[in-house]
């Protein structure tokens, strides 16, 4: 199964894990670009903290790689999302803005959604709730087993 993981950049060392767990059980697994360079050296995770401070939360990366239509694109060639959902700004499982969104297209595309956690107490719960993800519990043993 081709999963696309989907969390927020500030989780790049949980995504590594999860997705060679995945890839282990035979599964061809997507991470965000951003996490991909800081994983390659290419970028630090304190380089990517400093520049989100300075230029107001990443804008300027999503708009240089083109991050929401590049996601488009491999979520609509992907069979499902992970959502690697933990806490962050004291938002437990947090889910930000990206996130949701690459979830909306997931859910328009007929893509199953996977959740890591359980749905975070935030304003577009409803939402969440609407596109019927499945809930691992933190673990990976559902994902896993399936081809």
């Amino acid at each position: 199964m081709k999963i696309v993981i989907c969390a927020s950049i500030e989780f790049t060392c949980e995504i590594e894990k999860i997705s060679e767990k995945l890839k282990s059980a035979g599964h061809d697994v997507e991470t965000p670009l951003t996490s991909q360079r800081i994983l390659s050296g290419e970028l630090t995770m304190e380089e990517f903290m400093k520049e989100k401070e300075s230029n107001g939360d990443e804008a300027f990366r999503k708009i240089s790689d083109d991050v929401i239509r590049r996601y488009y694109e491999i979520i609509k060639n992907s069979d499902a999302v992970l959502v690697v959902n933990y806490n962050k700004k004291g938002v437990e499982n947090y889910i930000g803005g990206n996130t949701f969104l690459e979830m909306g297209f997931a859910h328009v595309l007929n893509k199953k959604i996977y959740l890591l956690n359980p749905i975070p107490e935030i304003s577009y719960k409803d939402e969440i709730v609407a596109m019927q993800p499945m809930i691992l519990g933190g673990n990976l043993g559902d994902i896993l087993k399936i081809q």
